[in-house]
């Protein structure tokens, strides 16, 4: 943490490295995801042809997906959409791997995802699955295909840390334009609920009341925007 300036807010200082996510902007790595970015950055000497990435919602389980699609040249299915059509895709001569995302929100077709799996492994392609759940919670009707899912690598995204949710706040503060002092980031990060997903209602919340109060953002407003959100976790 810097010292005081005359000038605006003190500044939060992080030691957290920035991963360059291929035109995707900036990927915060700490210890809550670092085993999911080792994962993207060890293709193709993966163990097995096929990996999933699980985390709860808006954890970066799609951007991670993204690089690892712009790196491999994949084609990216929803869960939703897959269909037969999906498998003729894997299958042309010039594509060597998929993405399939959000599995835990439904699947189009299970007997065409058990084919992918299938054919990830039979033919050398490789297969990234994202859902929000392991493959053990997950409602599978299909025995193979329940088989296939719990057998893959599965690579969780935890909870934010302090100094990763503390450098999200921060970033998303700044992409308002909002400067925000480090005793109203280690505020929120006490009280607020340890997820990104989170980090980006508090901060939205923040930002609606300082601009109706016409105010720089002060902690009575982050208790008001925290309260609106969670009465309980505001005190």
């Amino acid at each position: 943490m810097s010292g005081t300036s005359e000038k605006g807010p003190l500044q939060l200082v992080f030691d957290l490295p920035l991963r360059p996510a291929s035109g995707l902007g900036d990927f915060l790595v700490s210890q809550s995801n670092a085993a999911a970015v080792e994962l993207i950055d060890r293709w193709p000497d993966w163990p097995q042809p096929g990996a999933l990435l699980a985390g709860e919602a808006a954890c970066g389980k799609s951007h991670l997906a993204m690089v690892w699609q712009a790196q491999s040249q994949a084609v990216l299915y929803s869960a939703q959409q897959l269909n037969d059509a999906a498998v003729e895709v894997f299958q042309r001569d010039d594509m060597r791997a998929i993405v399939v995302e959000d599995i835990d929100r439904g699947i189009g077709d299970q007997r065409v995802l058990f084919h992918l799996l299938n054919l990830a492994r039979e033919t050398k392609r490789f297969i990234l699955l994202t859902s929000r759940v392991a493959p053990g919670d997950l409602e599978i009707e299909l025995p193979d295909l329940r088989s296939r899912l719990r057998a893959l690598p599965v690579i969780s995204i935890l909870a934010p840390d302090d100094g990763l949710l503390s450098a999200v706040l921060v970033k998303m503060f700044a992409d308002r334009q909002i400067g925000v002092e480090p005793s109203i980031i280690n505020y929120l990060i006490r009280h607020m609920d340890r997820s990104m997903e989170c980090a980006r209602s508090v901060v939205a919340s923040v930002d609606t009341l300082a601009l109706a109060r016409q105010r720089k953002v002060t902690r009575a407003i982050a208790a008001e925007a925290l309260a609106a959100l969670n009465p309980d976790r505001a005190k």
